[in-house]
């Protein structure tokens, strides 16, 4: 499976009929593109949480998983969203035991980005899952027709006549 850096770009947490989103960015490579998961609104304030490093008087869920593993001598390598099945998406913890020996723990995304946050681990997707699930990337379409809108600019201006002025005074 190849897999593709990312970074969490942005978490909207929604409220009623809004949906919560977090939406991953390629970090580098040949595809710049959007990964747009829709979660809770509870998990998104959870990972928000964790982004801003905002200090909870007790631990949450992930803090607790989190100090679990450190307290098993273990530790989160990476997160990985590993398959999409319709909207449906799925991860993967990756945990390094004390022996050294890695284990793949199944999880919701949500939650293994709130914890990748937290312990400053890496996330990934799968190549599969960029492709299949991934916003198309508008800025070059959007660059397009800013470029054909000054050509026009620049061809009306340069068309220009004295007399496109009307006369003095008129």
């Amino acid at each position: 499976m190849t897999l593709i850096r990312m970074d969490i770009q942005t978490v909207i947490v929604g409220g009623g009929p809004v949906s919560s989103l977090v939406i991953l960015r390629t970090r580098t490579g040949d595809k710049d593109v959007q990964l747009p998961i829709r979660i809770g609104a509870i998990e998104a304030a959870a990972i928000s949480m964790g982004v801003n490093g905002s200090p909870s008087r007790r631990p949450m869920t992930h803090d607790l998983l989190l100090s679990a593993i450190k307290a098993l001598d273990a530790a989160l390598e990476s997160v990985i969203i590993a398959k999409v099945e319709g909207t449906t998406f799925f991860a993967r913890l990756n945990i390094r035991l004390a022996n050294d020996e890695l284990r793949l723990v199944d999880a919701r995304p949500s939650d293994a980005l709130a914890l990748a946050v937290r312990a400053g681990t890496p996330i990934f997707a799968s190549e599969d899952v960029v492709d299949a699930a991934t916003l198309p990337d508008f800025s070059a379409v959007e660059e397009t027709e800013r470029r054909h809108s000054l050509e026009e600019f620049h061809s009306f201006v340069e068309n220009l006549s004295p007399s496109d002025f009307g006369e003095a005074g008129e």
